[in-house]
């Protein structure tokens, strides 16, 4: 049973977002929006030690507990926020990454990467795996986490490196992935009349701005379509009024059985719900911490 908080945000989204993603021309809308900002907000500056730089021409934020010793972790989180590849990360993810950092103890790091319709998808993989060579070169493993969109950004990112005999990616979380861009698996149309949030047809333009002249169905933009082994243990939480609950069970069933996955569904929770204020949140975070701190240890 949902509680009554995770009932109230769910009411709200749908009054509040579920338009934008009812139609194609609501989808274009949203890639048509203007970008916001994307650095910490003061909040989390005061929470967390924040740094910054540039790889590739973009920026990468990095979040470290004021608690933390002086200078870099021994190992990095890498967290890819979500967005539907269009929009920019929000106050919600900073929240969520200033709690990794305060509570995993290792380096957040945070690489805003470009969006559609300006910015395509190989751009933002050809980054997240740049960010994890340096990382490696620096003698750190990365434990890579994203939300929506940057969950599937994540695991495509794992599946680039899988076979790096180093094993620089030493675990994944994925909240909701998007995990193929086509939406084509037969069991999403009787989850989406559950979800309060997203809908197929305002996401599929979406899909097209990110993927640009690259079939939806290329393992380098859709992760479902990619390798499915040599993968690090992998952490995957999903609600069960969740558009992407279909190709999370797909995902489940397909991976190869030595790799180690936990997997969560929250009954009757929504879109991204650890990022929600709401109390099936609080054990989702602290799963998620755990597995972080299992892996890189």
């Amino acid at each position: 049973m949902a509680s009554w908080q995770m009932k109230g945000v769910a009411a709200f989204v749908r009054v509040a977002y579920k338009h934008r993603y009812a139609t194609e021309a609501g989808g274009r809308a949203v890639l048509a929006k203007p970008k916001g900002p994307s650095a910490p907000p003061p909040g989390i500056r005061k929470r967390c030690v924040v740094a910054h730089r540039q790889v590739n021409g973009r920026d990468v934020y990095v979040v470290r507990s004021r608690r933390a010793a002086v200078g870099p972790s021994e190992h990095s989180v890498i967290y890819l926020h979500g967005g539907a590849y269009t929009s920019e990360i929000v106050k919600e993810h900073w929240a969520l990454i200033a709690h990794l950092a305060e509570r995993a103890g290792h380096d957040v790091h945070v690489p805003i990467y470009g969006l559609a319709p300006q910015h395509h998808a190989l751009e933002a993989l050809d980054l997240i795996t740049k960010l994890i060579t340096d990382q490696t070169a620096e003698g750190r493993r990365c434990y890579l986490a994203g939300d929506s969109a940057g969950g599937g950004l994540a695991l495509l990112a794992a599946q680039a490196v899988a076979a790096d005999p180093g094993r620089p990616v030493a675990g994944l979380t994925l909240i909701a992935p998007w995990l193929d861009l086509t939406m084509s698996n037969p069991e999403i149309p009787a989850v989406e009349r559950t979800d309060p949030w997203l809908t197929r047809a305002g996401l599929h333009p979406i899909a097209a701005a990110w993927a640009d002249t690259i079939p939806r169905t290329d393992p380098r933009l859709s992760p479902l379509y990619g390798p499915l082994k040599d993968l690090p243990p992998l952490h995957l939480l999903v609600g069960t009024r969740d558009i992407t609950l279909p190709d999370c069970r797909a995902l489940r069933d397909r991976l190869h059985p030595e790799t180690p996955l936990e997997y969560h569904e929250e009954p009757e929770a929504i879109h991204d719900y650890p990022l929600l204020p709401v109390p099936e949140a609080r054990p989702a975070r602290e799963a998620i911490i755990k597995h972080i701190k299992k892996t890189l240890t």
